[in-house]
């Protein structure tokens, strides 16, 4: 623990957002661009059993339009997402689809992707009350500020009242793991 002497408390973290938070026309720039690796496409491609030489195969992929091997464009699609997540679906149930994907230009290994999302749409569940549907358009972009991708997504997002994340429990940590209220004076 930390100085003893001086106030402590517990106090909540990014708790993402709920169906509440969500407004049609919002645009959030997702933190963090992320620089793909050549060793990120090769494990990759080898973990999905992609075999496409474009990836994987260096005198194959120089012999191409692109002059050299590219990224894996499901990898791609898997870090836009995972970029996503920190604003877009860390209070959601489930996703119901990812629609109209399209790669608009490609990626190579050195590449650093950003990502944003804008809600398209939301609306209440028809079958679940703790839920409602939120679709938003989800796009990338390396350090050119070209599109490589874009996608619609729609995942079921959890209503405010229906969590219980607490400062000493939040989403995701089981209880009594961490410093609990009654650790803080």
């Amino acid at each position: 623990m930390a100085d003893t002497d001086a106030d402590q408390r517990l106090v909540s973290g990014w708790q993402d957002r709920y169906y509440e938070d969500f407004t049609v026309g919002d645009i959030y720039k997702h933190p963090y661009g992320r620089t793909v690796t050549e060793t990120d496409n090769v494990w990759f491609t080898n973990l999905t059993m992609n075999l496409n030489p474009m990836h994987f195969n260096e005198p194959y992929a120089a012999e191409t339009e692109f002059g050299e091997r590219l990224v894996d464009g499901t990898f791609v699609i898997a870090l836009a997402v995972g970029m996503s997540v920190i604003d877009i679906s860390a209070n959601v149930t489930a996703n119901l689809g990812y629609d109209d994907v399209q790669h608009h230009g490609p990626v190579f290994h050195g590449d650093t992707i950003f990502a944003e999302s804008e809600v398209l749409e939301k609306r209440e569940s028809n079958s679940r009350e703790h839920v409602g549907i939120v679709t938003t358009e989800l796009r990338a972009y390396n350090q050119h500020d070209e599109q490589v991708l874009s996608l619609e997504r729609t995942p079921m997002v959890l209503k405010r009242e229906h969590a219980d994340p607490s400062p000493a429990q939040p989403t995701g940590w089981p209880e009594g793991v961490g410093t609990q209220a009654e650790d803080c004076q």
